[in-house]
């Protein structure tokens, strides 16, 4: 089950979807609004109430706090982290990346409009999407959705990687969380670590590898 993060929807897993449909996995992709972490949660918990079997609970960037707190539901068997945030019990987003490291690339997040927050278009590409063809990168950029301030800080309760076994996919070449970040937050969580060169949007990009990190979460080999 794949939960997308920030600035994007659910279609960019499509490459994802298709890999693992292709090996006999039954996919479901959650369209969460990002506008607060209980909203995205709560859909993610729509969708886990709907499914007739244990699920891999896949989040990207944003999407691993969602998981990190929707993972607690009993349909989940494991969770895979594709870059993505690992907030611990009484964090959010916005408490890990509060105090960047010294040199660490800097998201070109615009200051918030009516509560929401977007990425620089023209800087877009470089910090998102730098290995994605130059096309969808333009298009992904000129199709953000909004991200709300109440997701950014929305803070995790429990989270699921406490109790459940967990997975961890660092994109080396990432410049919206910092590879070492990544490592950090992955070593925290006691997941099983693999690393490929990409950017955040690695699974857009390489799809392949992104759905093997699933499928060894899955079980499979």
């Amino acid at each position: 089950m794949l939960v997308h993060g920030g600035f994007v929807d659910g279609s960019g897993w499509q490459g994802v979807y298709d890999a693992l449909a292709e090996q006999g996995y039954r996919v479901a992709v959650v369209q969460n609004a990002t506008v607060s972490l209980a909203g995205d949660v709560a859909a993610t918990h729509q969708v886990l109430d709907g499914l007739d079997g244990p699920a891999v609970l896949v989040g990207h960037s944003y999407g691993g706090a969602v998981i990190s707190e929707a993972g607690n539901h009993p349909n989940v068997a494991a969770l895979a982290y594709i870059t993505a945030f690992a907030p611990d019990k009484g964090e959010s987003v916005n408490t890990l990346i509060a105090d960047p490291a010294p040199g660490a690339p800097v998201p070109p997040i615009l200051p918030p409009q009516d509560g929401f927050l977007f990425l620089d278009r023209e800087k877009f590409a470089a910090s998102f999407a730098a290995d994605v063809p130059e096309r969808l990168a333009a298009f992904m950029a000129d199709s953000q959705v909004p991200w709300g301030l109440e997701a950014l800080g929305g803070v995790v309760s429990e989270p699921a990687w406490r109790t459940k076994p967990s997975w961890y996919l660092v994109a080396a070449d990432d410049r919206m969380i910092p590879p070492p970040a990544q490592r950090a937050m992955a070593e925290r969580a006691g997941s099983t670590v693999s690393e490929a060169p990409g950017s955040h949007a690695i699974y857009v990009s390489d799809p392949a590898t992104v759905a093997a990190v699933i499928v060894r979460a899955a079980g499979g080999k």
